[in-house]
This record gives C-alpha cells, structure tokens and sequence, in this order.
C-alpha cells in the first residue's frame, strides 16, 4: 500500500514536490547575498539604505525555496539587475571579478526561466 502512495503523482497525495536542485542553490545564492550585504551595511560598507535589498533578496530566497511564484519573481529580478550591474562594472571599470560574477547571474537567470523551472511554480 505505502508502494502505491510513493509512486503516485505528488499532486494526487497531497504532497508538494521538493524544489530543484537548481532552484535550491540559486535560493542559498539569494540568501548568502542577502548576508553580505547586511553584513556590509553593519561594516558601514554599503549605505543603510541597502538593507531593504537585502531584505527583499532574502524574501526571494525563502519564496523560491517554496516554489511561490513571487520568490521566482524576485529572484529573477535580482539575477537580473546584479548581472547587468556587474557588466556595468565590467565595462567602465575593467574588473575581471565583477565580469565573472555577472557571467554567474547571467547563468542563474537562464536557469530561472526554463520551463521546467516554472513548471514548479504555483
């Protein structure tokens, strides 16, 4: 009997199905971003007003971890503003670092809009 429940669809036994592996990470990405960047702001690195990005990237990351549809907006939303941000940071200043992470965000934002990715969504 307990057979039978495990092979069916989760969408029949009421269970949801886990998150990606991809999804995952990206989700543990947002949160160790959010992080630093509180991090940052208590270092007077950054300016306070940072914190609500900080804030909202951590929204993202708990969103995306339950597959809400919000968190996957959020998120891509973040992938895609750092990405552009770090090419900026490319372009005018010549920093490779910043090149290697925008190519970073860039493959999290192709990740993010896969079908399969938004096939989890509710």
């Amino acid at each position: 009997m307990s057979d039978e429940l495990e092979r069916k669809d989760p969408s029949q036994t009421g269970k949801k199905p886990l998150p990606l592996p991809g999804m995952a990470g990206i989700a543990l990405y947002m949160l160790a971003l959010s992080v630093v960047i509180g991090f940052g702001v208590v270092g007077h690195h950054y300016p306070a007003l940072l914190l609500i990005i900080s804030g909202l990237t951590a929204c993202a990351s708990f969103g995306l971890l339950r597959q809400q549809r919000w968190g996957w907006a959020l998120s891509l939303a973040a992938t895609f503003l750092l990405m552009v941000y770090q090419f900026y940071i490319l372009a005018r200043f010549h920093q490779p670092p910043a090149g290697f992470m925008g190519a970073l965000n860039l493959i999290l934002f192709l990740y993010l809009v896969r079908p399969e990715v938004m096939e989890r969504l509710k």
